[in-house]
């Protein structure tokens, strides 16, 4: 694992435009008026497929825990863009990513190249389906995701307002071997250190890992292990009711239906912006 830092910009500075080591051989195409130029800030590699990234934040830039914004490189031709969850706390001074590695990714097989310094853009505006303002009241709160799809919950973890609406978290991540898990559990392990949230964390949330390869800890696909009641039996807490507990949802495609599927037959209901329910299902993906 390799760690890199860049420290901050000053706050009144404007970053200087150059251009970005991974597109030497062609002018680069000029900058749309929605997208920013911010630079890269900290690195960090989990495996060979994960990693996450810090860039510098705009002063005028907004958002709610859960939400995503387009990120992006330079191309000679367009700006190569994609949605990523923004994974760090809405009052955090730089925002945070997790990305996953697709070789032959148009975006992200460059992106895990960047380096501190780096030039990375991001839309002006944030966007999403899984904030707290489309869940309606409830005790539990459930944020069960695959892979990368934690990025947004790390977000909501540090999030005061969570904790404010719900008495319990229970977040869980499945992944396909144990290093794969690593981000989330730093994420949580640092929050009854976080000035914000850690007193609430500390005593409030709950994280359940498993893998579906390799040695793990608990093994199997969290749907099959919430259907069986072994994961709530591992935990030691009552099933998923629609009475008290509401639900976030973000992983494949093929796993986000297949929980939708499991929650609409325990008599859930969808939520949105413009509707709350008792469950929400991100639908922006990255590659």
């Amino acid at each position: 694992m390799t760690t890199l830092s860049f420290p901050f910009l000053r706050a009144m500075e404007k970053p200087k435009r150059s251009i970005n080591r991974l597109e030497t051989s062609a002018p680069l195409a000029q900058l749309p008026e929605n997208l920013s130029a911010e630079r890269v800030l900290e690195v960090q590699h989990y495996t060979n497929r994960l990693f996450r990234f810090t860039i510098t934040r705009p002063a005028s830039f907004r958002f709610r825990a859960g939400e995503f914004v387009m990120i992006g490189l330079r191309t000679a031709d367009r700006p190569l863009m994609r949605a990523y969850s923004i994974a760090s706390a809405p009052s955090a001074e730089a925002l945070e990513f997790y990305s996953i590695i697709v070789p032959d990714g148009p975006l992200t097989s460059r992106l895990c190249r960047i380096k501190p310094g780096d030039e990375v853009l991001m839309a002006r505006k944030a966007t999403g389906t899984l904030v707290l303002d489309a869940l309606t009241p409830a005790t539990r709160l459930f944020l069960v995701s695959t892979g990368t799809g934690f990025a947004p919950f790390a977000s909501i973890l540090r999030e005061p307002e969570t904790y404010a609406k719900f008495k319990q978290v229970i977040v869980t991540h499945t992944c396909r071997d144990a290093a794969e898990l690593r981000y989330s559990a730093d994420v949580v392990n640092a929050l009854p250190d976080d000035p914000l949230v850690g007193e609430a964390a500390a005593f409030h949330v709950m994280r359940y890992a498993t893998c579906t390869r390799g040695s793990c800890q608990r093994r199997g696909r969290i749907t099959d292990l919430m259907q069986s009641g072994k994961a709530f039996a591992d935990m030691g807490i009552a099933p998923l009711s629609p009475a008290h507990d509401r639900v976030m949802i973000c992983g494949s495609l093929g796993f986000n239906h297949d929980m939708q599927a499991l929650l609409m037959r325990a008599g859930f209901t969808e939520g949105s912006n413009a509707a709350p329910g008792e469950f929400l299902v991100e639908k922006a993906f990255v590659g």
